[in-house]
């Protein structure tokens, strides 16, 4: 999945909605960082979860 996400797409994530929309800062191999607004920078394993994007 991660080969999909580039820097600034807009994701969610599936097992943590109270999170809201999240932006992708980096994609480095298989970890996303991501930049929530309830919960700031969160890196996520797209191996464990795979995160829901959004247009």
């Amino acid at each position: 999945m991660n080969g999909f996400l580039f820097p600034g797409q807009l994701v969610r994530h599936p097992e943590c909605p109270e999170w809201g929309l999240g932006q992708v800062q980096s994609v480095i191999n298989e970890k996303i960082t991501v930049n929530f607004p309830e919960v700031g920078k969160v890196v996520i394993n797209v191996e464990q979860v795979s995160l829901i994007m959004v247009d």
